[in-house]
């Protein structure tokens, strides 16, 4: 990683046309815009997507910290996944805060809940914070903040992904198809998670995983306040 904050001069924001359910259902709601999901990149080899997302394909509400492959976007029947990609540039200083933000989520990824219920009340709230949580907005939305590429009108966590897009679209990098024949996926930097990615779970399962973060996030909703190690 240290290797890499010396080397590099840009990050990237990725958006992803997910093909997922979800992804098709934000299709439809959202009137065709195609991506429902976005990442960060640290390089243009665009293999290791950092982002908050489902643990496994079939378990929407085990989700946290995520490294993804396009392996992850490409499964079943699709072999390639469309990305759009934004190249931002980043001084000496916005690359040590960025990485540092990244470091620091990476280690206590344990600690980091998935903001379900900003996510799924983005098009009436417009996002809000809850202690040590994130999606892929808030967190993506944070990494343009420490970027300093471009100036935000509102707070990060109230950028939705068709906001972010438009607000990045002066450093538009690439849009395109890409195809991936692995069907990896990591959840750990350089640690490849068992086929089971890919397993089915249970209906039973499921609603034990979506009890489960639902009570985790009322309790931190119930203390209240904001802890700035995690929203740093």
């Amino acid at each position: 990683m240290a290797g890499n904050a010396i080397k590099n001069d840009f990050i990237y924001i990725v958006l992803v046309k997910a093909h997922t359910g979800l992804g098709k259902v934000s299709r439809v709601l959202s009137g065709g815009y195609e991506y429902s999901h976005i990442a960060v990149c640290k390089d243009d080899r665009f293999e290791d997507f950092i982002t908050f997302s489902r643990r496994r394909h079939y378990a929407p509400f085990d989700a946290g910290f995520m490294h993804e492959t396009r392996g992850c976007y490409c499964f079943g029947t699709h072999d390639r996944v469309k990305l759009k990609v934004f190249r931002l540039p980043i001084d000496l200083r916005a690359k040590r805060e960025v990485y540092h933000f990244l470091r620091h989520v990476e280690r206590q990824q344990d600690k980091y809940l998935f903001n379900l219920y900003s996510m799924v009340t983005m098009p009436v709230l417009h996002g809000f914070v809850i202690d040590g949580a994130h999606n892929c907005m808030s967190f993506v939305g944070k990494v343009v903040e420490l970027s300093g590429a471009v100036r935000l009108a509102r707070p990060y966590y109230r950028y939705d992904i068709r906001a972010l897009d438009a607000l990045l679209t002066p450093y538009l990098y690439t849009e395109r198809y890409f195809s991936d024949r692995s069907y990896w996926c990591t959840s750990d930097r350089g640690a490849q998670m068992p086929p089971g990615y890919m397993d089915r779970v249970s209906l039973r399962e499921n609603i034990r995983l979506f009890l489960r973060l639902n009570k985790r996030l009322l309790s931190r909703i119930r203390k209240g306040g904001r802890d700035a190690g995690c929203h740093i």
